[in-house]
């Protein structure tokens, strides 16, 4: 006892006189409002029936287990409920490991009370064997800051352990049909615990001579107070249990107005813990259908498959149509442009075409031929014309090659003769005039 108040900490006289006056100007040293809560956040473990909860500082964590004992003979049919609470010199130097001292004996008395007297939790529902063999919850909670307010952080992970845990389901067998058969999760699912409703634990202090009302003290306000109320209760407004702690006095009027702040409180701590364990439960069923694919109902999921290939079905048929309306359309207009080529020319010819005609093919080829203009060598030779011709006529089709033979022979025969053509070249001369000095 010495040495755990030699650990203790101690606050001196300005600090407190500083807490005391600037709650008459409704301030905290904290920046809260007399009735403000501080910040909650609840987290999760990976295993099931494990939470973590920090308000402001202080951090809690509860852990729930479960095994099969003998029920209480007063109540045979009904399971069994135990908190334990753990203080570790981790969490503040005045907590030492041991005998519980009388903060975690009160924590633990405020917390089971809560649970039991409202019967928040179905425990006949716990009953395997009557007067033989019943479930047994037990609730760890572990500090490990104390930032103020143990209380409320400790119910708190007390509840969303409890609502996150699952007990292994168990069967009767055996020759006498009395023999317990515990199933381990991988053969049955495990089952929740039947939970009616959730009693929140709200903290209030009073601190000075005027006995100012505050919720949620820190762990320097608890240092101030002159005494604290513990009020638990649910969303239905029902008072669950209350605590009075401290020598100060409270008149009936501060606690009534207590119990309407703490009803809205309540109802507000709630909200978190269900959508936290929410978000907590679809996490789980998403391992659980990656664990156990076989487990998850197929009907559904089959049903939901069908649906989805009759609209692929649809949405391809759809499609296929819609091609084909415009391959139909592509096809009409390459005939048209097909056509219209045929009549410029038989470079342009197709002989797979439908449309396509011999006698009007030869009759243009004739017309061309005869009507082909005296070109100059400056501007293009005739020989790169009649290659160019040769050349897209091969490329494009090869109609009846007599045709172009023709086509060719008349061109030549129809060039016109320029004054070039009429003189004769030198090396001709030169041979005349030899054979002419040669017969003189």
């Amino acid at each position: 006892m010495e040495q755990r108040l030699a650990n203790s900490w101690r606050m001196t006289v300005n600090e407190k006189n500083f807490i005391q006056t600037a709650l008459l100007s409704d301030l905290r040293i904290d920046g809260r409002g007399p009735f403000d809560y501080r910040n909650l956040t609840i987290q999760f473990g990976i295993e099931d029936g494990s939470s973590e909860v920090q308000l402001g500082q202080t951090r809690v964590m509860g852990f729930v287990t479960s095994q099969l004992v003998q029920p209480y003979r007063d109540r045979p049919n009904e399971g069994t409920l135990a908190i334990f609470t753990e203080f570790s010199p981790m969490a503040d130097p005045s907590f030492e490991i041991g005998r519980p001292g009388e903060s975690a004996v009160e924590l633990g008395r405020i917390v089971d009370r809560g649970l039991r007297e409202s019967r928040a939790i179905d425990t006949e529902s716990l009953c395997v064997v009557a007067g033989k063999w019943v479930w047994s919850i037990r609730i760890d909670l572990h500090i490990l800051d104390n930032g103020g307010n143990l209380v409320d952080a400790a119910n708190i992970a007390a509840l969303a352990a409890l609502l996150t845990f699952r007990r292994p389901e168990c069967t009767l067998g055996g020759e006498d049909g009395q023999e317990v058969i515990i199933h381990p999760p991988e053969v049955r699912e495990p089952l929740a615990l039947i939970v009616h409703h959730l009693p929140i634990a709200v903290t209030f202090a009073f601190i000075g001579n005027e006995s100012r009302v505050i919720i949620d003290p820190s762990h320097f306000e608890e240092a101030v107070m002159g005494g604290k109320l513990t009020a638990t209760l649910n969303t239905n407004g029902d008072v669950c249990a209350i605590q009075k702690a401290g020598g100060e006095g409270v008149m009936q009027s501060v606690v009534m107005q207590c119990l309407r702040i703490a009803s809205v409180k309540a109802a507000d701590i709630t909200g978190k813990i269900k959508k936290a364990v929410e978000s907590y439960k679809t996490k789980r069923d998403l391992k659980k259908i990656k664990r156990h694919p076989d487990s998850v109902d197929i009907s559904n999921i089959s049903k939901d498959m069908e649906k989805s290939k009759l609209e692929l079905v649809k949405c391809q048929s759809d499609d296929m149509e819609i091609e084909g309306h415009s391959s139909k359309k592509d096809e009409s207009s390459l005939r048209h442009s097909k056509h219209k080529a045929l009549i410029s020319g038989p470079s342009s010819w197709d002989p797979y075409s439908k449309i396509a005609d011999t006698d009007e093919l030869k009759a243009s080829l004739a017309s061309r031929a005869v009507a082909t203009p005296n070109l100059k060598m400056d501007v293009m030779p005739p020989e790169k014309q009649q290659l160019n011709v040769k050349d897209e006529s091969h490329r494009d089709a090869d109609p009846s090659p007599p045709l172009l033979v023709a086509a060719e022979a008349r061109e030549e025969k129809n060039k016109a003769k320029t004054l070039l053509d009429a003189v004769k070249p030198k090396h001709k001369r030169k041979k005349k005039n030899a054979s002419n000095s040669n017969g003189s």
